[in-house]
């Protein structure tokens, strides 16, 4: 029996956990000297990348004395809270990492209570601790004031804990100790974390938590072996969640080691292995054993609580970037899209469009980036959170809010969540000038929230959110306050109409953009919508007038990111996306068609 420990790195966005799982790469002697490697390694995907955020809880395994070590690495956002708790079922042990200034956050909360109700017992890391703000006592107390607010039991609030600079590599038992390595982490993981339970000797059981997927051998199913061995080539009987026994066999048994993955023959009891050639197979699966099937407990999905419109892209400069831009490919994409993503569904609703529902907006606004990196061109509406009837009455989600900003800013944030039906839980000072704000709030107020209140606190706030329960619906929420300024002409953007424009309100196209009648070039200053023109040229004469020499000075174009764009639209309007440009857009092009349908 090999010694094995499987861990899950949990935390609130931004608090550390894939620079850790780095240090422990490095430090464990995974990568040879020659190997170059990344920061935040295992951040793979582009997008990942540049927003400095995990997507995908992604897992490694590592060498340690005698040792296998299987780390998961899991996603901070709120709206990837699924992958976390699937994740936990499938580890013995957790490292909880809190910022050593911010302490416990929203999203903390949200995977502590997870993994306390299933049981597990943390090792708690206070990160970040060579900030020159950092509060290490006060986070201590924090996180222990938590554990017994979430009922924990004895054994678990008996945690060990961790002061470390997971950036510097550097972690300590106790703050007067100096700084050399993470040692100490590796060894607390040996000595506090469960070894595996199961037995090689007994049929097999594999529980399926994560998808992937591969052009040559399909789908893959990342497991954790409960019981039994598994070697490539068997024969096994997958039994899905609705009790269906479906027979497969094993092309391919795939394990870990840093960042590789190696073919293998065999794994047993208490590893985490990847296994290739059922096609269908789905988070939550058992593979067992076809003589004695014994299917584990299916696993809980969350339930969506966004949904949003994708359509194929009808305008009048449709076709001109995407490589992909029918309904069909459109289909196939979204049908790709759920084979791994099991937090999200999409239906068929009309000709050439498609709801997809999912967990938030980041969530949909990163499967829209990655299908425009990869040509696709399409038309998205309006986020709208899914309403349900529960007994009888009406209900809509609701989210637990926490928003850290500047003193003299929290007057304006509260005044603003006020409006938008927020109730304001509680309210304490971070010190630094800074106070920080908890409310309860309807997930329709959060819709287009974020960019209002960067600007209300001069880019300084910081807000976080995540899923409490479905309530009682609350009635109407205040949206946008502007009018949006419409072309209506067909044509190439001129600075000199522009020049004339720009006292109107913010613009979001420069010139030479190429525009089309309702297509929305700027954010009207006052809270109609106005219709413009910004293709008209200056009039020649052969007359020299006083005026010809006036420069034109133009403010630069608000730059209108995919995020940004889909927050600001309102239900009459779309984002028209292409790999190379996203336009907003009313939904009817001509005014007297928008006139028609105000009445109606």
């Amino acid at each position: 029996m090999q010694k094995i420990r499987n861990i899950a790195v949990i935390a609130h966005v931004d608090h550390g956990k894939t620079t850790l799982v780095d240090g422990l790469l490095k430090q464990s002697g995974t990568f040879s000297s020659h190997e170059h490697v990344d920061e935040r390694a295992m951040d793979s995907n582009d997008l990942e990348r540049e927003r400095g955020i995990t997507i995908l809880s992604k897992n490694t395994a590592i060498r340690y004395k005698d040792y296998k070590i299987n780390i998961i690495d899991t996603p901070g956002h709120a709206d990837f809270g699924g992958e976390v708790e699937r994740v936990l079922k499938m580890v013995d042990g957790v490292l909880v990492l809190v910022d050593a200034y911010e302490g416990v956050m929203p999203q903390t909360k949200f995977v502590v209570k997870k993994m306390l109700a299933l049981g597990k017992k943390p090792i708690v890391v206070i990160n970040k601790i060579d900030k020159p703000s950092a509060d290490p006592e006060r986070v201590v107390n924090e996180v222990f004031d938590l554990f017994v607010a979430m009922d924990a039991t004895e054994d678990q609030l008996d945690f060990p804990i961790i002061y470390a600079a997971a950036r510097n590599g550097t972690a300590k038992m106790d703050m007067s100790e100096p700084d050399v390595n993470l040692e100490c982490i590796f060894e607390t993981i040996l000595n506090k974390v469960p070894e595996p339970v199961g037995d090689a000797g007994n049929p097999a059981q594999a529980q399926v938590f994560t998808l992937d997927y591969d052009n040559y051998v399909g789908k893959i199913g990342i497991s954790r072996i409960f019981n039994g061995t598994i070697k490539k080539g068997d024969n096994i009987l997958l039994a899905k969640a609705d009790g269906e026994m479906v027979k497969g066999k094993i092309s391919k048994l795939i394990g870990f080691h840093g960042l590789t993955r190696m073919e293998i023959q065999s794994a047993e009891a208490g590893d985490i292995v990847a296994i290739a050639g059922i096609e269908t197979v789905d988070v939550g699966d058992t593979i067992c054993d076809p003589s004695k099937p014994m299917p584990l407990d299916p696993l809980h999905i969350e339930e969506p609580t966004l949904t949003v419109v994708f359509s194929v892209n009808d305008s009048p400069l449709a076709g001109q970037e995407g490589k992909h831009v029918t309904s069909n490919k459109l289909r196939e994409r979204l049908e790709a899209e759920m084979k791994t993503n099991v937090a999200m569904r999409y239906e068929t609703i009309g000709e050439g469009k498609f709801k997809v529902s999912g967990r938030g907006e980041l969530q949909i606004t990163i499967l829209a980036e990655n299908m425009r990196r990869e040509g696709y061109e399409f038309g998205i509406g309006r986020p709208e959170v899914i309403v349900k009837e529960i007994e009888g009455v009406k209900c809509e989600p609701f989210e637990h809010l926490v928003i850290d900003a500047p003193e003299e800013f929290s007057g304006t944030v509260i005044e603003r969540l006020g409006k938008r039906k927020a109730e304001m839980k509680s309210m304490l000072p971070m010190g630094e000038g800074f106070q920080r704000i908890e409310f309860e709030i309807p997930a329709r107020g959060l819709i287009g929230f974020r960019g209002q209140f960067l600007t209300d606190t001069k880019g300084e706030g910081v807000m976080n959110h995540s899923f409490l329960d479905f309530r009682p619906y609350s009635g109407s929420v205040e949206s946008r306050q502007y009018g949006a300024l419409i072309s209506m002409e067909n044509g190439v953007a001129l600075a000199y109409s522009l020049f004339s424009l720009q006292e109107r309100g913010a613009l979001f196209v420069g010139p030479q953009t190429k525009v089309y009648e309702g297509m929305i070039i700027g954010e009207h200053s006052r809270s109609n919508d106005l219709s413009v023109n910004p293709i008209k040229g200056k009039a020649q004469s052969n007359v020299r007038s006083s005026g010809a020499d006036e420069a034109i000075k133009l403010v630069p174009p608000r730059d209108m990111n995919l995020e940004k764009a889909l927050e600001w639209i309102e239900d009459d309007e779309l984002l028209e996306i292409t790999p190379l440009s996203i336009r907003i857009r009313k939904r009817f092009l001509t005014e007297n068609e928008r006139k028609r349908h105000s009445r109606g």
